[in-house]
């Protein structure tokens, strides 16, 4: 080696090192070497890890409950009196709380979620907008300077009798106990006593109430709806610990289940509707009654318990004495009821197909007042049955014996076994006579659907929904759409179809979907539209129906009558399908984008040829469709070349597009220098149409493109969402066909809610292009330079250095 080289390379090397050192060294600037960021936003990063919480012995990776998953049980055993004049009810639960966590607990946290006390943080953080005011606000002003609602408690005693220490914060109550409930199966019991006016709901409004009807002509009798009506246990979980956020009205609850009795002490000419299965059945029905309710069983269509003439009957008198209902329900977690003379009841058996269900025979039933007639008795137990069979096709056997809805003053509320629905006919004020609007009809079955549909999210799977509002209300709301197109293929669905979300996710007023629930601005957009919309989306374009309802039906069975996350939702359907979602939860869940995607160009490419006699046909045609030069145009009189011959040479007589026979051996002999198979790829006549995609909203989405050819003829192809992986803004997409591309259009059947159709379809012009084959790049070959041959068997040499012969070899 020469060594004047080999001097230059060490010293190369020492300068390399020394900078290194600089480098390095503490206190070295941090821009020595200078790294150059790109613009670039990964949508398709994972969650893992960097979002979502990391997976426990309690919840694992898959998104299941982990082995050591475990939950509260919390046992109630309650005695309830309505007074009817008073509108107040009055309580005492005997309460056990069975701690299976792995800490010990030396207090327990209970809801008292009423929003009605004057100084809660509800009622004093309400704010106002605009400069006018109804009457009904105006009403309900009134109303809270003469009333106050919200729960009086008057004593927590231990199982011997003994005051407990307890302490209201808002809507909660703290017991402090004498010795904490021991970690991993420890047990304590209490009671409770309270009382809790009954809000007049039309007037101050809530879950919960009372209707009156003392108009002109009525008869004067009330509807009693109860709901958070007691005391009840706040969940303790592996994730948060106590769930003691205050109730501010928006956000509804999660709670523990157990099982129940209840007492309610009514008027004896009331008809009672509630959570769980009456037990007394005999003390509080007449036998006529109890044998309807009998036949309703294996009815085909609905039959009245209480005829609508009974109850009419029973709205002429007001009775003085009381009856006790006492009602059981096992393995739920809250209990509602609703309690009026004016209940017509009818009532219907629906079998269920799985054979593995609890309770082969589901009891249907409905209670509504004179008023809510004919629409009720048409369509709301009808309802039921329907929502039973949608929702357990999607989940699981419905698992409780009874579904109920009952007309009053809430519009819509749920409770395990039981809901609360409003719509009714309207009735003219002069004439009397009924009617109702096909608004009313469809919201009437819609609302049964929804609230019905409840007992699945979250009575079952028992999501906490002052955390996360979609996990409740917007799964429901997806399967609610489910109900109602397999109602009637017509029904119009207030949520569900993609292009009908389109108005929110391009407002202002548009906030994440993880956003706690107090938080949220636009309620109903956010927490029930946009989630059910999404999971339409996942389901009919992303994953297809066959991936997504095994992987939410798994979901649904794995936390049935368990508390769930989100991360757990999401890891289910992804481990269940094998689809990573991470790119669709970041965009759908986690941000503010809309989706818009714009078809910005299209390209008509084809394979140069190699033949220089059609390339300059090619290029002679393009040229040719140029328009002249207007100024050119517009001279008058004759140029130079026209006047003078002298000056006109070869390249006036031979235009820019001539082929002459050089180019043609140069040409023949590169295609002799082609293998077969170079030369058939270089042979293909198929046109190579390039698409040109913009997303403008940010949001990710597959690219569905419907194109229309030249014969008539249309093809749709469905691009993964993945093909923004390496450039969330715009990408280029390469599509090849024989045929001859005439227009394009971007998601043809308005699937993906794209808010800017206007950018969705290209019918203009279609750039033709001509692709150049792309040559490998000549690698340095000095040997070849050299004019040398390698021998077989030898290294290639230069003359002068060719290897001395070995004397003694023969």
């Amino acid at each position: 080696m020469n060594l004047s080289k080999l001097s230059i390379r060490y010293a190369v090397a020492g300068v390399i090192a020394a900078t290194l050192a600089v480098s390095l060294a503490p206190g070295a600037q941090a821009d020595a070497i200078k790294q150059t960021k790109a613009p670039f936003d990964d949508k398709f990063r994972q969650l893992e890890g960097e979002d979502w919480p990391t997976p426990t012995d309690y919840r694992n990776a898959a998104g299941a409950p982990g082995y050591r998953y475990w939950q509260q049980k919390v046992d109630y055993d309650v005695a309830v009196r309505l007074d009817e004049d008073s509108k107040l009810l009055t309580g005492k639960a005997a309460v056990t709380y069975r701690n299976n966590s792995p800490d010990s607990l030396p207090y327990l946290w209970l809801l008292l979620d009423q929003e009605y006390k004057r100084d809660s943080i509800s009622k004093l953080t309400e704010t106002v907008s605009g400069d006018s005011i109804s009457l009904g606000q105006v009403r309900r002003i009134q109303r809270f300077k003469e009333w106050e609602g919200g729960f009086t408690i008057k004593s927590v005693k231990d199982a011997q009798g003994r005051p407990l220490k307890f302490t209201v914060v808002d809507t909660l109550l703290r017991v402090d106990l004498p010795a904490a409930v021991r970690a991993n199966g420890g047990e304590t019991k209490f009671t409770i006593e309270w009382s809790l006016p009954m809000a007049e709901n039309k007037v101050v409004g809530g879950r919960s109430g009372y209707e009156c009807f003392t108009g002109k002509g009525e008869d004067g009798n009330c509807i009693y709806e109860g709901a958070q009506w007691f005391p009840r246990l706040a969940v303790y979980s592996d994730y948060e610990g106590w769930h003691n956020k205050a109730f501010l009205g928006a956000g509804e609850f999660t709670l523990e289940f157990g099982d129940y009795r209840v007492a309610l002490t009514v008027p004896s000419d009331h008809v009672v509707s509630s959570t769980g299965v009456l037990q007394n059945p005999g003390a509080v029905l007449t036998a006529a009654q109890r044998d309807r309710l009998a036949k309703a069983r294996t009815a085909s269509e609905p039959v009245y318990v209480v005829t609508p003439e009974e109850a009419v009957a029973a709205e002429k008198g007001k009775a003085k004495t009381e009856k006790t209902w006492v009602f059981q329900a096992s393995n739920v977690r809250d209990f509602g009821w609703a309690s009026s003379r004016k209940f017509v009841w009818d009532a219907l058996g629906v079998k269920q197909d799985d054979p593995k269900a609890e309770y082969p025979v589901v009891m249907a039933m409905s209670f509504f007042p004179k008023e809510a007639r004919p629409l009720w008795d048409a369509y709301s137990t009808k309802s039921i049955a329907h929502t039973l069979k949608v929702y357990s096709d999607f989940t699981f056997a419905y698992p409780y014996p009874v579904a109920q809805s009952v007309n009053g003053p809430v519009g819509g509320m749920e409770y395990p076994m039981i809901s609360f629905n409003g719509p009714r006919p309207l009735k003219d004020k002069k004439t009397g006579a009924l009617t109702y609007t096909e608004r009313a009809k469809y919201g009437l079955i819609g609302v049964v659907i929804h609230e019905v549909g409840h007992n699945y999210f979250p009575m079952i799977v028992n999501s906490d929904e002052r955390q996360w509002t979609w996990m409740d209300e917007g799964l429901n709301s997806f399967l609610e759409f489910q109900a109602e197109v397999q109602w009637d293929k017509k029904f119009p669905s207030r949520r569900g179809e993609p292009k009908d979300i389109v108005e929110y996710m391009v407002s202002q007023d548009q906030v994440p979907l993880m956003t706690q629930s107090d938080s949220v601005i636009q309620f109903g957009p956010n927490g029930y539209s946009k989630p059910a919309t999404a999971l339409v989306i996942l389901r009919e374009t992303i994953m297809g129906r066959e991936l997504f309802d095994q992987a939410f039906k798994e979901y649904s069975n794995r936390w049935r009558f368990k508390h769930p996350t989100p991360y757990d939702f999401f890891r289910t359907m992804e481990e269940s399908s094998g689809v990573d979602l991470d790119w669709f939860w970041r965009g759908w869940f986690y941000s503010t984008d809309h989706v818009d995607i714009a078809l910005d160009k299209v390209v008509k490419a084809r394979i140069e040829s190699g033949d220089p006699d059609v390339e300059a046909g090619v290029r002679k045609a393009a040229n040719a469709i140029e328009p002249e030069s207007r100024t050119a145009a517009n001279n008058s009189g004759t140029t130079v070349i026209e006047r003078d011959a002298k000056v006109r040479d070869f390249y006036n007589a031979n235009d820019q597009f001539a082929v002459f026979d050089s180019a043609r051996k140069k040409a023949k002999t590169a295609r002799e220098d082609l293998t077969p198979e170079e030369q058939t790829a270089q042979d293909l006549k198929d046109n190579l149409y390039r698409f040109t995609f913009r997303n403008i909203g940010g949001l990710v989405m597959p690219v569905i493109v419907k194109m229309d050819f030249a014969d008539g003829t249309s093809e749709t192809v469905r691009i993964p969402a993945e093909i923004w992986r390496k450039n969330s803004k715009q990408v280029t997409w390469q599509y090849v066909s024989t045929k001859d591309l005439k227009g394009a259009q971007v998601d043809p059947l308005w699937e993906t809610a794209d808010a800017d159709r206007g950018n969705n379809v290209y019918e203009g012009a279609i750039t033709p292009t001509t692709l150049k084959i792309q040559k490998a790049p000549e690698t340095t070959n000095r040997m070849k330079d050299a004019n040398l041959k390698v021998e077989p068997g030898g290294l290639g040499t230069l003359p002068s250095e060719e290897p001395k012969k070995d004397e003694g070899s023969k």
